[in-house]
This record gives structure tokens, C-alpha cells and sequence, in this order.
């Protein structure tokens, strides 16, 4: 299973990107898929959250800028970044996870992706 993120990059704060996310190497649809970042010397949190339903959820410093979308057939996940802020530099890994038996939850992860933003 490889889970790969592109589309990070330097940019200025207001200004935009776009992440994107490709799964491959499985046969089923994840449950649902999410955005994480990790910033230096912090833990790593919840950036954004989708589930097969399209049901989402944001982290309150994003809402309103950050957008979440997926093609479930696909495993493809994106995540439109407006309005960036130097406060949202880290390193954004993309997530899957899916529901297996007995109440477990199997994850998958990508390697990372580095969004910097500049004052």
C-alpha cells in the first residue's frame, strides 16, 4: 500500500495551495481520509477530516480557509488551502484509515508533504 501527498510548496501568507493525496496498492475504499500537520516541536494534529458520507470536520484555526474533498472510488483525498498563514507551516501527512473487525481501526499513512508560509 503506498499513500503519496504532493503539492506542497513556499509560498506567502494569503496566498494559496493545494494539496492532493493518491492511495494505490489496495482494493478497498477507506472509511474515511484526513489531513494532519505537524509544525516543529509540536505534536501532530488534526488539520481536516472526511469520511466516505462526505461528512467533515476542521480544526477551528482552519474553518473558513481549508477545504476537504475526496473521490471515494479513487482514494483520493484533497485539501484547498486559502488565506495561508506562517502559523500553518508543518508538514501535512495524508491519512486512511478503514474499520475492520472487532471495532479496530487500521491506518495508512503518507510520508509527508512540507508547507511553508512565508510573513
Amino acid at each position: 500500500v503506498q499513500v503519496v501527498e504532493s503539492g506542497g510548496g513556499l509560498v506567502r501568507a494569503g496566498e494559496s495551495l493545494r494539496l492532493s493525496c493518491a492511495a494505490s496498492g489496495i482494493i478497498f475504499s477507506f472509511n474515511g481520509m484526513a489531513w494532519y500537520r505537524q509544525a516543529p516541536g509540536n505534536q501532530r494534529e488534526l488539520v481536516a477530516r472526511i469520511t466516505g458520507s462526505r461528512s467533515t470536520n476542521y480544526a477551528d484555526s482552519v474553518k473558513g480557509r481549508f477545504t476537504i474533498s475526496r473521490e471515494n472510488a479513487k482514494n483520493t483525498v484533497t485539501l484547498q488551502m486559502n488565506s495561508l498563514k506562517p502559523e500553518d507551516t508543518a508538514v501535512y501527512y495524508c491519512n486512511g484509515w478503514r474499520f475492520k473487525g472487532g471495532g479496530e481501526v487500521e491506518d495508512y499513512w503518507g510520508q509527508g508533504t512540507q508547507v511553508t508560509v512565508s510573513s
